[in-house]
């Protein structure tokens, strides 16, 4: 019987095992995404603040209107591009999570799918091992009873 319920649960586990995988898959892309988009928000920020130091080098050699205006046009714009990469990067933190979670809940299946899998063993085990313990008391039995009746 156990044997039969391990044959029937075997497709299960191996769809199981491929949805785990996939679920591993794709939160392993998001962390990547993650990093990713936090190298991006880094160069940002390093170039506003080199873009920066560079106004501040320029500006005590004196500046015109033009340049001026410019540069703070130039600076918003920057701080629109790092406000928005800063919101990628949240974005892709929560896409992590929601894999991290979906990838958990596809292993803790996997997981217990391969604990009935085992019980359904051990069970299918205890019963070969009580059939084949009964075998050999019947057997000793009857050499026990053939000893007897040859004597």
């Amino acid at each position: 019987m156990s044997e039969a319920r391990i044959r029937r649960l075997a497709p299960v586990l191996d769809m199981a095992l491929e949805e785990e995988r996939k679920a591993a898959t794709v939160l392993g892309q998001c962390q990547k995404q993650f990093q990713d988009a936090e190298v991006r928000l880094r160069d940002l920020e390093y170039y506003c603040s080199e873009y920066a130091k560079g106004w501040t080098q320029r500006g005590a050699q004196g500046v015109g209107r033009d340049w001026l205006m410019n540069y703070q046009r130039f600076m918003a714009q920057m701080e629109v591009a790092i406000d928005q990469q800063r919101q990628t990067v949240r974005w892709h933190g929560e896409s992590i999570e929601r894999a991290r979670d979906n990838w958990r809940q596809r292993y803790q299946r996997l997981e217990a799918l391969r604990k009935l899998i085992e019980k359904y063993r051990q069970e299918a085990q205890a019963r070969a091992d009580r059939q084949e313990q009964k075998l050999l008391d019947e057997l000793s039995q009857r050499a026990h009873s053939q000893r007897v009746n040859n004597s």
